[in-house]
């Protein structure tokens, strides 16, 4: 067996049939309304003070700049999808393009992004929670709820929810379609508000210097700050824009409506995150939004606007869980699949009876949740959720190109404009903005790799089913 590992073959020669194929009932109003629901999240709530703390005003830039770079992973992912319908996302096409182990190196880091992405959601939900609170003049004691590095000892709120959601998945309960849609009215709305209440306090003054710790990153006031060190931080604002690349199967006319759907959702999304962070930086001086958990309602209550601050952080409380939700599915799906082809244990594989959920799996993973979210802060967790995300957004654009050349007649429901350009943009994209989070983190990363390799090397390599096949 060769070091990159048996290669899976492409399940795809033939549509698959009737009776296991989705309705195509997917217009391109649809996909744009799906993408936005999924991406406009934590990422505009919580990330917007962090990004000002490393790069001021400039952290518009920074979402603009994050947003491109997702747009052209998104196309190639929207073409993958098409091609190889399976479960397994990124680690499933790199697994039937450039074999089994580099396949476990993106599933191991698919599993810390969803992980630690759920952490990150969590961690923001409670700020909300807690500034909610205190502005009624509650007043809890400190320790319980921010982590050691916020100069408490435990996050208790993130912890909650964390397990809350944890249970309800193990229980097997779902979202309606319904639901997303009322949730996806609430985010809007209150972002919404949040501008018509904030934009008439924008003062142009507040805006320079615009890059006042310039445009690469470097190290400054001991941490990484600059424009692109803020793009590696919001690019976890774009988490979820995958669910429109997955949906090829029940698009009415996926050739064009993908298209229009991909990037409608994130012309759109982009543009709402560049609106809101104008608006907030706008408003108030960065250094007042810096590192603030709950920068939108910070700014309404600076501005003199308390009920709106309620509103706001009303909204971020309803709403934000449901990402959770959503993470933890992706999750119990990287672990199934994994466990299903043999690498991970075969007990992570099976689902309840009762409730048809994975629940070992969701009990997992809430756990290890609730530990990170209890003592690590939003922007550390973000960091390293984003250096798992842009290997697999790396491997996702290597793979499109690679069987562009290798497989050029393979049926491609949908064809990524430009590949090669497209795909190379996304690759150097994610390259750059990996390198441009801060050493810390990228050591964090390398260690958690490790672990990874010599547990498939102790454990999956030898018990791979594909490999046994071979």
């Amino acid at each position: 067996m060769s070091f990159l590992g048996p290669v899976k073959p492409i399940e795809r020669s033939a549509g698959p049939d009737d009776a296991h194929r989705l309705r195509p009932t997917l217009s391109w109003p649809h996909l744009i309304a799906l993408g936005v629901g999924a991406i406009v999240g934590t990422g505009i709530y919580t990330l917007t003070g962090v990004g000002a703390d490393r790069a001021g005003p400039a952290v518009i830039l920074a979402f603009a700049i994050a947003g491109a770079v997702c747009a052209c992973a998104a196309l190639a992912y929207a073409e993958l999808a098409t091609m190889i319908p399976t479960a397994g996302s990124a680690y499933t096409y790199t697994y039937s393009v450039m074999g089994e182990t580099l396949a476990w190196v993106v599933g191991w880091s698919l599993i810390l992004e969803y992980t630690l992405a759920c952490s990150g959601v969590a961690v923001g939900w409670s700020g909300y929670l807690v500034g909610l609170i205190e502005s009624a003049g509650v007043h809890l004691p400190h320790w319980m709820l921010v982590g050691p590095h916020d100069g408490g000892i435990i996050n208790l709120p993130a912890v909650l929810v964390s397990m809350i959601i944890a249970t309800m998945l193990m229980a097997g309960t779902r979202e309606s379609a319904t639901l997303n849609i009322v949730l996806v009215i609430i985010k809007l709305i209150a972002l919404a508000v949040f501008v018509a209440f904030a934009a008439p306090a924008f003062d142009p003054a507040h805006l320079h210097p615009f890059m006042p710790y310039g445009f690469g990153g470097s190290v400054q006031g001991g941490e990484k700050r600059g424009v692109m060190a803020a793009a590696a931080i919001v690019f976890f604002a774009f988490y979820g824009f995958d669910a429109v690349a997955t949906s090829a199967e029940e698009a009415r006319n996926p050739g064009r409506d993908l298209k229009i759907g991909i990037i409608g959702s994130m012309a759109v999304s982009t543009t709402i995150y560049i609106l809101v962070a104008l608006t907030a930086v706008g408003a108030v001086s960065y250094t007042t939004l810096a590192g603030s958990p709950e920068p939108l309602a910070l700014v309404l209550r600076v501005l003199g606007h308390p009920a709106v601050s309620w509103l706001v952080a009303g909204a971020a409380l309803v709403a934000l869980p449901s990402v959770i939700l959503v993470m933890m599915y992706g999750q119990s799906r990287i672990f199934f699949v994994m466990a299903r082809d043999g690498l991970l244990p075969g007990a992570l594989s099976r689902v309840s009876k009762r409730s048809g959920s994975p629940v070992l799996v969701t009990g997992i993973t809430g756990l290890f949740v609730s530990l990170i979210a209890a003592f690590f802060n939003v922007s550390e967790i973000a960091e390293l959720a984003n250096a798992g995300t842009l290997i697999a957004f790396i491997a996702v654009g290597l793979c499109m190109m690679i069987l562009r050349r290798r497989a050029p007649d393979v049926l491609r429901v949908f064809r990524c404009p430009a590949p090669y350009l497209v795909g190379t943009l996304a690759v150097l994209g994610c390259i750059y903005l990996l390198f441009s989070l801060p050493e810390k983190t990228l050591v964090r990363f390398l260690i958690w790799n490790m672990i990874g390799l010599v547990a498939y090397v102790a454990y999956g390599r030898s018990r791979s089913l594909l490999g046994k096949a071979g």
